[in-house]
């Protein structure tokens, strides 16, 4: 009795682990998990009880076996930043770092060893807005010279557009940020591509040039951003030298436009619904000549 004794209890505690054991796999399986239409797999960590690295090792292995033998292309893994110590078990079965932001990491496997793996690359690009606030009574344009800038240049108000923000509700908001002028947006004048710029976190950037009416027109420049803000007349702006390439072909755009008119320039957008129930998206272009509109 004395030798079976210890048998009996670890017989009897066994089934208890394994218990254990076959829940976390259920879970990992019918409640983190979904499919996606490129027959992938992506698994939300955030939906489970706390993995220990063991946990989360033993059972990643095991479902990668399962997912290859099914034909999965790819599996993603969603990891909240608290549960961040499973990433370099993940990474070992040569998962890789997708995209990261706030609260939780995207790691990634692709599975498929006959097909070259065309997932795109997350953000591939920065989009930035400048306004362009011209008054067309006076022959005036709102311009800023920016504190934080190692280059001392004269340059149109502007920054970062914000996630689900359109885009002259950006020219709008970093206008009135940056001067205090509140202002109407009327078009796109342009836009500028350019890769490997500084400070955009590897990225390529597009900046986006609008054209704005201004509402109000007493400047309260930002003390943190801004260094330098006035109303400076166009034509004197071509004459002086402290203006980008970019801003002076800009200001030659709104000299013509100021005296011609900006029906040849501006670029307008019109509201459509997307093929996405429930969405919808402004389409931006060039106004079609009246007498070539088809119905």
């Amino acid at each position: 009795m004395v030798v079976l004794l210890p048998m009996v209890l670890l017989y009897r505690r066994l089934p208890l682990v394994c218990s254990g054991c076959r829940k976390i796999r259920r879970n990992f399986s019918s409640v983190s998990t979904t499919e996606d239409k490129y027959n992938g797999i992506t698994v939300d960590l955030s939906l489970l009880q706390p993995l220990s690295s063991e946990e989360f090792r033993s059972t990643l292995s095991d479902f990668l076996q399962r997912w290859r033998s099914e034909g999965k292309s790819a599996v993603w893994l969603k990891v909240p930043i608290l549960m961040s110590h499973v990433i370099p078990e993940a990474a070992k079965h040569g998962f890789e770092f997708h995209h990261a932001e706030y609260g939780q990491s995207m790691l990634k496997i692709w599975l498929d060893e006959n097909n070259e793996d065309l997932t795109p690359q997350f953000a591939t690009h920065q989009v930035g807005v400048s306004g362009m606030v011209i008054r067309e009574d006076t022959g005036q344009v709102l311009a800023v010279q920016d504190k934080n800038s190692q280059f001392n240049l004269w340059k149109f108000p502007g920054g970062l557009s914000n996630l689900e923000e359109d885009i002259g509700d950006t020219a709008v908001r970093e206008v009135f940020e940056e001067t205090g002028i509140q202002s109407e947006f009327q078009s796109i004048l342009g836009m500028r591509q350019q890769h490997k710029q500084p400070g955009a976190f590897g990225r390529s950037d597009i900046f986006i040039v609008c054209r704005l009416r201004p509402l109000t027109f007493d400047l309260r420049p930002c003390s943190r951003e801004i260094k330098g803000c006035q109303w400076m007349n166009i034509l004197d702006m071509q004459k002086q030298s402290n203006f980008s390439a970019f801003t002076n072909r800009l200001t030659s755009m709104a000299i013509y436009g100021v005296q011609h008119g900006f029906q040849e320039l501006d670029i307008t957008f019109e509201e459509m619904k997307s093929v996405y129930k429930g969405l919808q998206y402004k389409l931006y272009h060039r106004p079609i000549p009246t007498d070539t509109q088809t119905k």
